[in-house]
Protein backbone atom coordinates (compact mmCIF):
# COMPACT_ATOMS: atom_id res chain seq x y z
CA UNK A 1 0.00 0.00 0.00
CA UNK A 2 1.13 3.38 -0.87
CA UNK A 3 -0.14 6.14 0.61
CA UNK A 4 0.23 9.88 -0.30
CA UNK A 5 -1.29 12.26 1.62
CA UNK A 6 -2.46 16.06 0.79
CA UNK A 7 -0.92 19.90 1.12
CA UNK A 8 0.07 18.94 4.50
CA UNK A 9 3.33 20.14 6.17
CA UNK A 10 3.10 17.54 9.35
CA UNK A 11 5.48 14.95 10.11
CA UNK A 12 4.70 11.70 8.56
CA UNK A 13 4.70 9.94 12.21
CA UNK A 14 1.37 11.64 12.47
CA UNK A 15 0.06 9.53 9.94
CA UNK A 16 1.19 6.54 11.74
CA UNK A 17 -0.42 7.63 15.16
CA UNK A 18 -3.35 8.05 13.14
CA UNK A 19 -3.55 5.10 11.53
CA UNK A 20 -2.18 2.95 14.62
CA UNK A 21 -5.25 4.53 16.99
CA UNK A 22 -7.79 4.13 14.73
CA UNK A 23 -6.71 0.27 13.28
CA UNK A 24 -7.15 -0.43 17.19
CA UNK A 25 -10.52 1.46 16.87
CA UNK A 26 -11.17 -1.07 14.17
CA UNK A 27 -10.00 -3.96 15.27
CA UNK A 28 -11.89 -3.50 18.35
CA UNK A 29 -15.33 -2.79 16.69
CA UNK A 30 -14.90 -5.81 14.26
CA UNK A 31 -13.75 -8.54 16.61
CA UNK A 32 -10.42 -8.36 14.35
CA UNK A 33 -6.43 -8.40 15.90
CA UNK A 34 -4.73 -6.10 13.83
CA UNK A 35 -0.73 -5.31 14.56
CA UNK A 36 0.47 -2.26 13.57
CA UNK A 37 4.38 -2.38 14.19
CA UNK A 38 6.67 1.13 14.32
CA UNK A 39 7.38 3.25 11.58
CA UNK A 40 10.73 2.89 9.71
CA UNK A 41 12.06 5.63 7.35
CA UNK A 42 13.78 4.77 4.48
CA UNK A 43 17.36 5.41 3.83
CA UNK A 44 16.79 8.08 0.89
CA UNK A 45 13.88 9.78 3.00
CA UNK A 46 11.24 9.10 0.48
CA UNK A 47 8.57 6.73 2.55
CA UNK A 48 7.97 6.18 6.13
CA UNK A 49 7.07 2.89 6.49
CA UNK A 50 5.12 0.28 8.43
CA UNK A 51 4.07 -3.14 8.49
CA UNK A 52 0.14 -3.81 9.16
CA UNK A 53 -0.44 -7.67 10.67
CA UNK A 54 -4.70 -8.59 10.12
CA UNK A 55 -6.43 -12.24 9.97
CA UNK A 56 -3.16 -14.20 8.33
CA UNK A 57 -2.81 -11.41 5.84
CA UNK A 58 0.69 -8.87 6.17
CA UNK A 59 0.56 -5.59 4.56
CA UNK A 60 3.60 -2.77 3.92
CA UNK A 61 1.88 0.24 4.31
CA UNK A 62 4.33 3.03 2.84
CA UNK A 63 3.58 6.75 3.22
CA UNK A 64 5.37 8.83 0.06
CA UNK A 65 6.97 11.76 1.53
CA UNK A 66 6.37 15.33 0.28
CA UNK A 67 5.84 17.67 3.59
CA UNK A 68 9.10 19.26 2.61
CA UNK A 69 7.75 20.50 -0.45
CA UNK A 70 4.83 22.14 1.63
CA UNK A 71 6.25 23.58 4.39
CA UNK A 72 8.44 25.39 1.13
CA UNK A 73 5.22 26.39 0.09
CA UNK A 74 3.12 27.09 3.66
CA UNK A 75 2.98 28.99 5.53
CA UNK A 76 4.00 31.67 2.17
CA UNK A 77 5.29 35.30 3.32
CA UNK A 78 2.86 37.55 4.16
CA UNK A 79 4.17 39.50 1.21
CA UNK A 80 3.83 36.87 -0.90
CA UNK A 81 0.19 36.20 -0.64
CA UNK A 82 -0.66 40.07 -0.79
CA UNK A 83 1.00 40.09 -3.96
CA UNK A 84 -0.46 36.82 -5.42
CA UNK A 85 -3.90 36.75 -4.09
CA UNK A 86 -5.16 39.19 -6.17
CA UNK A 87 -3.36 38.18 -9.60
CA UNK A 88 -4.77 34.67 -9.15
CA UNK A 89 -8.29 35.87 -8.29
CA UNK A 90 -8.41 38.11 -11.31
CA UNK A 91 -7.08 34.83 -13.80
CA UNK A 92 -9.47 32.53 -11.95
CA UNK A 93 -12.10 35.04 -12.65
CA UNK A 94 -11.06 36.41 -16.15
CA UNK A 95 -10.76 32.50 -17.46
CA UNK A 96 -14.26 31.18 -16.47
CA UNK A 97 -12.65 29.16 -14.01
CA UNK A 98 -14.29 30.25 -11.07
CA UNK A 99 -17.83 29.69 -12.67
CA UNK A 100 -16.81 26.05 -13.79
CA UNK A 101 -15.72 25.18 -10.14
CA UNK A 102 -18.87 26.46 -8.72
CA UNK A 103 -20.78 24.38 -11.07
CA UNK A 104 -18.93 21.25 -10.59
CA UNK A 105 -18.23 21.48 -6.70
CA UNK A 106 -20.39 24.26 -5.07
CA UNK A 107 -19.81 23.33 -1.45
CA UNK A 108 -15.96 22.95 -2.46
CA UNK A 109 -16.16 26.43 -4.27
CA UNK A 110 -17.60 28.24 -1.02
CA UNK A 111 -15.43 27.28 0.98
CA UNK A 112 -12.24 28.08 -1.31
CA UNK A 113 -13.65 31.53 -2.48
CA UNK A 114 -15.24 32.24 1.18
CA UNK A 115 -11.82 31.93 2.26
CA UNK A 116 -10.12 34.27 -0.10
CA UNK A 117 -12.81 36.91 0.56
CA UNK A 118 -12.19 36.45 4.56
CA UNK A 119 -8.49 36.94 3.62
CA UNK A 120 -9.00 40.71 1.68
CA UNK A 121 -11.52 41.21 4.65
CA UNK A 122 -8.72 40.54 7.02
CA UNK A 123 -6.49 43.33 4.69
CA UNK A 124 -8.95 46.13 4.89
CA UNK A 125 -9.15 45.08 8.33
CA UNK A 126 -6.21 45.49 9.12
CA UNK A 127 -6.09 48.85 6.88
CA UNK A 128 -9.10 50.81 8.93
CA UNK A 129 -7.32 49.43 12.33
CA UNK A 130 -4.10 50.74 11.15
CA UNK A 131 -5.92 53.97 10.15
CA UNK A 132 -7.49 54.53 13.08
CA UNK A 133 -4.52 54.13 15.27
CA UNK A 134 -3.38 57.10 12.80
CA UNK A 135 -6.19 59.54 13.01
CA UNK A 136 -6.07 59.23 16.77
CA UNK A 137 -2.41 60.63 17.14
CA UNK A 138 -2.21 64.33 18.28
CA UNK A 139 -2.44 66.69 15.78
CA UNK A 140 0.69 67.90 16.42
CA UNK A 141 2.03 65.10 15.04
CA UNK A 142 -0.08 65.00 11.69
CA UNK A 143 0.30 63.90 8.87
CA UNK A 144 3.50 62.32 9.62
CA UNK A 145 1.24 59.03 11.81
CA UNK A 146 0.03 58.30 8.36
CA UNK A 147 3.31 56.94 7.20
CA UNK A 148 3.13 54.25 9.58
CA UNK A 149 -0.18 52.92 8.38
CA UNK A 150 1.31 50.41 6.06
CA UNK A 151 3.64 48.61 7.79
CA UNK A 152 1.16 48.91 11.18
CA UNK A 153 -1.53 47.19 8.50
CA UNK A 154 1.17 44.74 7.80
CA UNK A 155 1.47 43.66 11.25
CA UNK A 156 -2.01 43.56 12.01
CA UNK A 157 -2.81 41.34 8.87
CA UNK A 158 0.30 38.98 10.32
CA UNK A 159 -1.50 38.38 13.46
CA UNK A 160 -4.52 38.02 12.08
CA UNK A 161 -3.59 35.73 10.45
CA UNK A 162 -1.95 33.32 12.92
CA UNK A 163 -4.78 33.92 14.39
CA UNK A 164 -7.36 32.37 11.96
CA UNK A 165 -4.83 29.75 10.79
CA UNK A 166 -5.98 27.16 12.48
CA UNK A 167 -10.36 25.84 12.89
CA UNK A 168 -12.64 27.31 12.36
CA UNK A 169 -11.58 29.22 9.71
CA UNK A 170 -8.11 27.62 8.10
CA UNK A 171 -7.51 30.99 6.03
CA UNK A 172 -3.43 31.01 5.58
CA UNK A 173 -3.51 27.08 5.05
CA UNK A 174 -6.37 27.06 2.41
CA UNK A 175 -5.01 30.23 0.41
CA UNK A 176 -1.43 28.47 0.46
CA UNK A 177 -3.01 25.44 -0.94
CA UNK A 178 -5.03 27.20 -3.74
CA UNK A 179 -1.92 28.86 -4.94
CA UNK A 180 0.24 25.95 -4.77
CA UNK A 181 -1.96 23.86 -6.82
CA UNK A 182 -2.16 26.68 -9.42
CA UNK A 183 1.23 27.07 -9.49
CA UNK A 184 1.51 23.37 -9.73
CA UNK A 185 -0.98 23.22 -12.51
CA UNK A 186 0.93 26.73 -13.86
CA UNK A 187 4.61 24.31 -14.27
CA UNK A 188 5.83 26.72 -11.30
CA UNK A 189 6.26 24.03 -9.23
CA UNK A 190 9.11 22.24 -10.64
CA UNK A 191 10.24 20.03 -7.04
CA UNK A 192 6.75 18.27 -7.60
CA UNK A 193 7.67 16.86 -10.83
CA UNK A 194 10.92 15.46 -9.52
CA UNK A 195 9.48 13.56 -6.80
CA UNK A 196 6.61 12.01 -8.81
CA UNK A 197 9.57 10.30 -10.61
CA UNK A 198 10.79 9.27 -7.26
CA UNK A 199 7.49 7.98 -6.39
CA UNK A 200 6.91 6.01 -9.91
CA UNK A 201 10.29 4.53 -9.52
CA UNK A 202 9.31 3.07 -6.37
CA UNK A 203 5.61 1.85 -7.34
CA UNK A 204 7.02 0.56 -10.43
CA UNK A 205 9.68 -1.72 -8.49
CA UNK A 206 6.89 -3.46 -5.73
CA UNK A 207 5.06 -4.95 -8.26
CA UNK A 208 7.52 -7.66 -8.72
CA UNK A 209 7.50 -7.84 -4.68
CA UNK A 210 4.08 -7.69 -3.16
CA UNK A 211 0.55 -9.74 -4.43
CA UNK A 212 -1.25 -6.52 -5.05
CA UNK A 213 0.02 -2.90 -4.88
CA UNK A 214 -2.60 -0.35 -4.21
CA UNK A 215 -1.98 3.82 -4.70
CA UNK A 216 -4.34 5.64 -2.24
CA UNK A 217 -3.96 9.78 -3.23
CA UNK A 218 -5.85 11.95 -0.24
CA UNK A 219 -7.07 15.18 -1.03
CA UNK A 220 -4.43 17.16 -3.53
CA UNK A 221 -2.83 13.91 -4.09
CA UNK A 222 -6.06 12.48 -5.71
CA UNK A 223 -4.30 14.12 -8.84
CA UNK A 224 -1.04 13.92 -7.38
CA UNK A 225 -1.46 9.77 -7.42
CA UNK A 226 -2.82 10.03 -11.42
CA UNK A 227 0.41 11.81 -12.36
CA UNK A 228 2.40 9.18 -10.41
CA UNK A 229 0.95 6.24 -11.99
CA UNK A 230 0.78 7.86 -15.36
CA UNK A 231 4.45 7.95 -15.37
CA UNK A 232 4.74 4.07 -14.24
CA UNK A 233 2.95 3.64 -17.57
CA UNK A 234 5.18 6.00 -19.60
CA UNK A 235 8.32 4.32 -18.58
CA UNK A 236 6.28 0.56 -18.17
CA UNK A 237 3.36 0.23 -20.45
CA UNK A 238 2.95 -3.24 -19.55
CA UNK A 239 2.71 -2.11 -15.78
CA UNK A 240 -0.34 -4.21 -14.10
CA UNK A 241 -0.77 -6.83 -16.35
CA UNK A 242 2.04 -9.16 -15.58
CA UNK A 243 -0.06 -10.95 -12.34
CA UNK A 244 0.16 -8.41 -10.14
CA UNK A 245 -3.39 -6.39 -9.59
CA UNK A 246 -2.76 -2.70 -9.23
CA UNK A 247 -5.62 -0.35 -7.50
CA UNK A 248 -5.34 3.32 -7.50
CA UNK A 249 -8.32 4.94 -4.79
CA UNK A 250 -8.50 8.27 -4.60
CA UNK A 251 -10.14 9.45 -1.37
CA UNK A 252 -11.50 13.50 -0.64
CA UNK A 253 -10.92 13.71 -4.00
CA UNK A 254 -10.07 16.90 -5.82
CA UNK A 255 -9.08 16.21 -9.41
CA UNK A 256 -11.53 19.27 -10.92
CA UNK A 257 -9.68 21.83 -8.65
CA UNK A 258 -6.35 21.14 -10.93
CA UNK A 259 -8.33 19.90 -13.99
CA UNK A 260 -10.30 22.83 -14.68
CA UNK A 261 -7.30 25.63 -14.56
CA UNK A 262 -6.65 26.14 -18.37
CA UNK A 263 -3.26 26.12 -17.65
CA UNK A 264 -3.20 22.42 -16.52
CA UNK A 265 -2.66 20.87 -19.57
CA UNK A 266 -0.09 18.67 -18.74
CA UNK A 267 -2.38 17.16 -15.88
CA UNK A 268 -5.41 16.57 -17.93
CA UNK A 269 -3.24 14.52 -20.79
CA UNK A 270 -2.12 12.39 -17.99
CA UNK A 271 -5.91 12.13 -16.76
CA UNK A 272 -7.29 11.34 -20.14
CA UNK A 273 -4.42 8.77 -20.69
CA UNK A 274 -5.05 7.79 -17.07
CA UNK A 275 -8.67 7.09 -17.58
CA UNK A 276 -7.87 4.91 -20.63
CA UNK A 277 -5.28 2.63 -18.78
CA UNK A 278 -7.67 -0.41 -17.86
CA UNK A 279 -4.93 -2.74 -16.18
CA UNK A 280 -5.26 -0.19 -13.25
CA UNK A 281 -8.40 -0.51 -11.87
CA UNK A 282 -9.37 2.97 -9.82
CA UNK A 283 -12.13 3.46 -7.10
CA UNK A 284 -13.30 7.03 -5.82
CA UNK A 285 -14.36 6.92 -2.77
CA UNK A 286 -16.74 9.98 -2.58
CA UNK A 287 -18.47 11.30 0.59
CA UNK A 288 -21.24 13.98 0.03
CA UNK A 289 -20.72 15.79 3.38
CA UNK A 290 -17.03 16.49 2.91
CA UNK A 291 -16.76 20.20 1.72
CA UNK A 292 -13.41 19.93 0.94
CA UNK A 293 -13.42 17.31 -1.58
CA UNK A 294 -15.28 17.88 -5.03
CA UNK A 295 -17.75 14.32 -5.53
CA UNK A 296 -20.65 15.65 -8.11
CA UNK A 297 -19.78 13.57 -11.04
CA UNK A 298 -17.03 11.97 -13.01
CA UNK A 299 -13.90 13.16 -12.76
CA UNK A 300 -12.72 13.47 -16.13
CA UNK A 301 -16.39 14.76 -17.59
CA UNK A 302 -16.53 17.53 -14.38
CA UNK A 303 -12.59 18.36 -16.24
CA UNK A 304 -14.24 19.18 -19.63
CA UNK A 305 -12.91 15.86 -21.32
CA UNK A 306 -14.72 12.71 -22.59
CA UNK A 307 -14.71 9.75 -20.49
CA UNK A 308 -12.75 6.84 -22.47
CA UNK A 309 -14.59 4.54 -20.01
CA UNK A 310 -17.66 5.26 -18.62
CA UNK A 311 -16.70 2.65 -15.68
CA UNK A 312 -13.97 4.62 -14.38
CA UNK A 313 -13.23 5.58 -12.24
CA UNK A 314 -15.73 3.04 -10.18
CA UNK A 315 -17.66 4.64 -7.84
CA UNK A 316 -18.24 3.66 -3.78
CA UNK A 317 -20.25 6.42 -2.51
CA UNK A 318 -20.10 6.82 1.95
CA UNK A 319 -22.75 8.23 4.05
CA UNK A 320 -21.42 10.30 7.42
CA UNK A 321 -23.71 7.99 9.31
CA UNK A 322 -22.06 4.93 8.04
CA UNK A 323 -19.10 6.25 9.85
CA UNK A 324 -19.54 8.22 12.79
CA UNK A 325 -22.98 8.44 15.13
CA UNK A 326 -25.42 11.70 15.36
CA UNK A 327 -24.00 12.96 18.32
CA UNK A 328 -20.58 12.88 16.69
CA UNK A 329 -21.95 14.51 13.22
CA UNK A 330 -23.23 17.45 15.12
CA UNK A 331 -19.98 18.04 17.03
CA UNK A 332 -17.59 17.37 14.15
CA UNK A 333 -19.50 19.11 10.94
CA UNK A 334 -18.14 22.22 11.04
CA UNK A 335 -14.80 21.27 11.57
CA UNK A 336 -13.71 21.00 7.85
CA UNK A 337 -10.11 19.22 8.39
CA UNK A 338 -11.29 16.99 10.38
CA UNK A 339 -14.53 15.80 7.88
CA UNK A 340 -11.74 15.65 5.33
CA UNK A 341 -10.27 13.07 7.54
CA UNK A 342 -13.00 11.22 8.30
CA UNK A 343 -12.69 8.56 5.76
CA UNK A 344 -9.39 7.81 6.84
CA UNK A 345 -10.46 6.76 10.24
CA UNK A 346 -12.23 3.58 12.14
CA UNK A 347 -15.66 3.41 11.45
CA UNK A 348 -18.14 3.32 14.30
CA UNK A 349 -20.33 0.66 12.26
CA UNK A 350 -19.51 -2.69 12.00
CA UNK A 351 -21.17 -2.84 8.53
CA UNK A 352 -20.09 -1.04 5.32
CA UNK A 353 -16.98 0.99 4.21
CA UNK A 354 -14.19 1.01 7.08
CA UNK A 355 -10.59 2.16 5.69
CA UNK A 356 -8.72 0.48 7.75
CA UNK A 357 -10.61 -2.74 7.48
CA UNK A 358 -10.24 -2.30 3.62
CA UNK A 359 -6.25 -1.62 3.76
CA UNK A 360 -5.41 -4.42 6.01
CA UNK A 361 -8.11 -6.90 5.68
CA UNK A 362 -7.31 -10.31 3.63
CA UNK A 363 -9.79 -9.11 0.51
CA UNK A 364 -7.67 -7.72 -2.02
CA UNK A 365 -8.73 -4.02 -3.08
CA UNK A 366 -8.98 -5.05 -6.48
CA UNK A 367 -11.73 -7.20 -5.70
CA UNK A 368 -13.65 -4.28 -4.76
CA UNK A 369 -13.06 -2.25 -7.76
CA UNK A 370 -14.29 -5.04 -9.75
CA UNK A 371 -17.31 -5.73 -7.77
CA UNK A 372 -18.08 -2.22 -7.68
CA UNK A 373 -18.02 -2.00 -11.69
CA UNK A 374 -19.91 -5.08 -11.47
CA UNK A 375 -22.69 -2.78 -9.59
CA UNK A 376 -24.25 -2.19 -6.43
CA UNK A 377 -25.29 -5.79 -5.03
CA UNK A 378 -21.53 -7.12 -5.60
CA UNK A 379 -20.40 -3.94 -3.91
CA UNK A 380 -22.43 -3.83 -0.64
CA UNK A 381 -21.02 -7.57 -0.75
CA UNK A 382 -17.50 -6.84 -0.83
CA UNK A 383 -17.77 -4.21 1.85
CA UNK A 384 -18.82 -6.95 4.67
CA UNK A 385 -16.63 -7.67 6.99
CA UNK A 386 -15.66 -11.13 6.45
CA UNK A 387 -15.86 -10.45 3.02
Amino acid sequence: MFYLPGFDPREPEVYWGLFRREARLTASRRGEAIVVDDPVRSADGLELAWTVRSRGVATRYALLRWEDIVRARFPQSGWARLRGVPTLLWRLWRSGYAADLRREGWRFSTVIFGVHVIYLMLIGLSLAVAGSLAALAPAVLQPWPWLAVPPLAYAILAGLMRVTRGKPLYVSHLVDDTAFTHAYAAGRAPEVATRLDAFADRIRAAAGEADEVVVVGHSSSSFLGIEVLDRVLSQDPGFGTRGTPVTFVSIGSVIPWLGLDRAAKSFRDALLRFGRARQIGWIDVRAPWDWLSIHGQNPLAACALTPPDLERPAVLGVMINDLITGSDVRRRQWNLFQMHFQLLMASQSTQGFDYLDLMTGPEPVHALASAARKGDDALESACRPGR
